[in-house]
């Protein structure tokens, strides 16, 4: 395998955490290069008001957010290419990186920060509504419905925290669950039905959000019987899960049974020395830009103590 270049900091992703880990690393003098990836900027580009970021006391667009970001990270001399990293080699000490285009990059350290991608239901009114009511993410979008009736999809631990962390600001709150069962955790199943202002539809699916230029209503059908419902919500959240993006570290890093990867506690360290993972690539808990950013942070400073200890300058 022929290598090209060398590089002392690669970053693999461009949102939150990769931005950040690129501000911290470049004012560190680690010359880093940034590989945004085939959706730069992550989902916050698909994000409509941030109002929960600090630093923006009016509110800020995702997009907007994430160009600041990236100026940020450019000013201190952060390298951008617009291009996917396709495969890796952490056999050795020193880590081979492949893009898309077929170069070959040895890096001596490597921050990751890929992060994860919402699963959806799959309807066309899903992506026509998309931050026009739909939302993946009740904390991020929770406060924009409040005094309205929203629904929630999903039938796990997420599905019914969101469901809980809406009833706190919603008047009704509608929880579509497709089996006649919940997979979420006994206590969590208790704190659903127990609370007043949630209304469960079992064995039901949603077949269409209704709604033109904002989300007005969904239908649902029972999966028994075969009858339909249209209820009236503001607000649809969809809570069946994440996928990490982490599908090319198969076979080289540690991470659980859903593909998040492992960070040892208290750092962003993973099996591979000089490796390091930060933002919802790791992370499955919070999933919030702020914590991303955090973890993007702690990561160049791990990196950069790596690259002390090892001598590398």
């Amino acid at each position: 395998m022929s290598v090209l270049e060398k590089q002392k900091c690669v970053i693999i992703g461009s949102g939150p955490a990769g931005y950040t880990a690129a501000i911290y690393a470049a004012r560190a003098g680690l010359n880093p290069v940034l590989f945004t990836g085939k959706e730069p900027g992550g989902q916050l580009m698909i994000t409509t008001d941030v109002d929960n970021f600090p630093g923006y006391p009016a509110g800020i667009m995702g997009p907007e957010m994430m160009e600041d970001f990236r100026k940020q990270a450019e000013r201190f001399g952060t390298e951008i290419r617009y291009e996917l990293i396709t495969g890796v080699d952490f056999t050795g000490p020193v880590h081979i990186l492949t893009t898309e285009s077929g170069k070959n990059i040895e890096a001596n350290t490597v921050i990751i920060s890929t992060g994860a991608t919402a699963k959806w239901l799959g309807l066309d009114s899903e992506k026509r509504l998309m931050n026009k009511g739909v939302s993946a993410c009740a904390v991020c979008d929770g406060f924009f419905f409040r005094g309205m009736d929203v629904a929630v999809v999903g039938a796990g631990d997420t599905a019914a925290e969101e469901a809980s962390y809406l009833a706190k600001l919603c008047p009704k709150v509608h929880l579509i669950v497709r089996r006649n069962e919940m997979r979420a955790s006994k206590i969590m199943q208790e704190r659903v039905k127990n609370t007043p202002n949630i209304v469960i539809h079992w064995n039901s699916e949603t077949v269409e959000i209704l709604g033109e230029n904002e989300t007005e209503a969904i239908r649902i059908k029972n999966n028994v019987n075969g009858s339909e419902e249209v209820i009236p919500v503001k607000g649809f959240f969809v809570a069946i899960g994440h996928q990490p993006n982490t599908s090319i570290f198969d076979n080289w890093l540690q991470m659980d049974s859903s593909g998040y990867l492992i960070a040892q506690q208290g750092s962003t360290k993973t099996d591979i020395p000089g490796v390091f993972v930060s933002g919802d690539a790791a992370d499955k808990v919070y999933r919030q830009a702020i914590t991303a950013a955090g973890t993007g942070c702690m990561a160049a400073l791990d990196a950069e103590r790596y690259l002390v200890e090892h001598g590398i300058s």
